[in-house]
């Protein structure tokens, strides 16, 4: 068994399926939720969904996108790094979530004692360089 009780077969379905849809959402020059992303993965996968009821179930999603990010840079390399997961935000905010800038943290794309600009700036800039690599034109509100 691999992380979160996914097998590893699974999360590679996952992160393939994952990072394709992202790639198409670029193209669109659109976000997506995580809802949104949850449903399409189930759909295209037949991988169960994440349960966003559970703490384990919503790091599990956190977990996907690490590595849909970690994928895309293998596939896609870019210097500083883009991270697919920008596009991903929540229903009611126009914005990504908290793992996002952890991880850009992690990356050492945005300093650890970020200000709440800094870190809306660094967001806005991922976006519209995704929305450029993939040919869409930047298009955020």
């Amino acid at each position: 068994m691999s992380a979160y009780g996914r097998e590893d077969s699974e999360w590679r379905s996952l992160v393939d399926s994952g990072r394709e849809f992202l790639v198409e959402r670029a193209k669109l020059g659109k976000l997506t939720s995580y809802t949104e992303l949850n449903v399409t993965l189930a759909r295209r996968t037949g991988c169960r969904p994440f349960d966003f009821e559970r703490a384990d179930e919503r790091a599990a999603m956190g977990h996907l996108l690490g590595l849909i990010v970690e994928r895309d840079q293998q596939i896609a390399p870019s210097d500083p790094p883009l991270m697919l997961s920008a596009l991903v935000n929540y229903l009611t905010a126009n914005d990504a979530g908290p793992g996002f800038y952890q991880l850009a943290k992690e990356l050492q794309l945005l300093p650890m004692s970020a200000s709440k600009d800094e870190k809306d700036s660094f967001w806005i800039k991922q976006v519209r360089r995704l929305y450029e690599r993939h040919g869409a034109r930047p298009s955020l509100a």
